[in-house]
């Protein structure tokens, strides 16, 4: 899964980059991004014409759910159930978004069983990594809550060597699709081996465990033991 990340790039580099008209009121940097915080996403909006970069907050909420505290177990969506998933499902057909990050982090086990190693997966300072994301609004008035959730997959080529998930990375190439296609199962594809194998998987300290701390010492490379390969069970990714 995804469950922490980092996301430090302006709103104005954003939009730019994005071609995305600015809704945000500025964007501060955030290297250690936990469930509930407020994410930078790019979105079609009708009402604005095109795409914007919004702030939302990282746990999606049904509009059916009677406290928003339900989006901190909405973070993630997997590929093989969110077609169906009553939470997502809607979401899925009608309202995908783009998820710009620096890189995300996960935590490798040791051989003694106890200690664990985290790892940040980046495409380095000149890309951003954009997840594949799900949005919808919670509440209306002053209460109206713009939420959002993170599309997850089987790992794929050596990203399986630090965990058996991964979120959906998207390269440039599908970020149209993915915003604004009618809805079918070539979205979900997984991330293409070529852009997987640009990933560096960085070791980082483990201050990174603390979702308290923050700063761009946090994505620092620190020594660590090479990375064993480990066996992944097949998952079955019939979606339709």
């Amino acid at each position: 899964m995804c469950g922490r990340y980092a996301t430090s790039r302006s709103n104005v580099d954003l939009s730019a980059l994005f071609e995305a008209a600015d809704e945000t009121d500025g964007l501060e940097p955030d290297y250690n991004v936990a469930p509930t915080d407020p994410v930078p996403v790019v979105r079609v909006s009708q009402s604005g014409g095109g795409r914007v970069l919004e702030s939302a907050r990282w746990g999606l909420v049904p509009s059916w759910a009677k406290d928003p505290k339900v989006g901190a177990r909405m973070i993630n969506a997997r590929v093989e159930t969110v077609t169906s998933s009553n939470a997502f499902a809607q979401s899925f057909a009608k309202r995908r978004c783009l998820v710009p990050a620096d890189g995300w982090y996960e935590w490798v086990r040791g051989e003694d069983g106890k200690t664990k190693q985290p790892y940040f997966m980046t495409l380095g300072d000149s890309e951003p990594c954009v997840f594949a994301g799900l949005w919808t609004v919670w509440g209306k008035g002053d209460a109206r809550l713009l939420t959002c959730s993170i599309i997850t997959t089987p790992a794929v080529d050596d990203l399986a060597l630090i965990h058996d998930r991964m979120p959906l990375l998207l390269p440039a190439q599908r970020w149209d699709a993915w915003l604004s296609a009618e809805p079918d199962a070539s979205l979900l594809l997984p991330t293409p081996s070529s852009h997987v194998a640009r990933l560096e998987l960085r070791p980082v300290g483990a201050r990174v465990g603390d979702v308290r701390n923050d700063g761009p010492d946090l994505v620092a490379k620190v020594p660590a033991p090479a990375l064993r390969s480990v066996d992944v069970e097949p998952i079955d990714l019939t979606l339709f």
